[in-house]
């Protein structure tokens, strides 16, 4: 299996404050081998799911960081409980296809778009599906498969520090 993704941001002037983070991984995977998953791989958990994270942790309202698997999680998460959700950036997440257009449409959350131009699994499905989201900003990382994160760091770390900074 994979190891777990975690933030990586960048220490540029202006950057200190901007963010605590707090990384979580998938139920069964890396050191969760034992936990059982709130859905089967594939299929969208219930968005109380991470919310009862975020009450847990006292959050109060989060940037959501979701790439791929993750997205499972996300997606019900920003549906169900928008008001929690400060920002959201899906990084080319798995189950958009799961949910109507109207549904997208519906959410006012600030969204970052990531993709790579080399993800032939999720990229442009991913983004046909979160487009919809009306108020979206799109970071297309040239040159980058689907962990475009990895590919393409500096330009993921400047696109996300650029949006972050754009919410204040």
């Amino acid at each position: 299996r994979l190891a777990p993704w975690l933030p990586v941001l960048p220490s540029t002037p202006g950057s200190a404050g901007l963010w605590g983070d707090a990384p979580l991984l998938s139920a069964g995977f890396g050191r969760s081998k034992e936990a059982t998953a709130p859905a089967p791989v594939g299929q969208p958990a219930q968005g109380g799911f991470l919310k009862a994270v975020c009450e847990a942790l006292q959050l109060g309202q989060a940037v959501v960081i979701s790439p791929s698997l993750s997205g499972m999680y996300s997606l019900p998460f920003l549906f169900q409980h928008s008001q929690l959700v400060q920002a959201y950036v899906p990084v080319a997440p798995i189950c958009t296809e799961k949910f109507p257009a109207s549904q997208y449409a519906s959410v006012k959350t600030p969204t970052l778009i990531v993709y790579g131009d080399q993800d032939t699994q999720l990229g442009e499905i991913s983004l046909n599906n979160l487009k919809n989201l009306p108020n979206h900003k799109v970071l297309l990382l040239k040159g980058a498969g689907h962990a475009c994160y990895l590919d393409k760091p500096e330009e993921w770390h400047l696109g996300l520090l650029d949006f972050l900074k754009s919410l204040e």
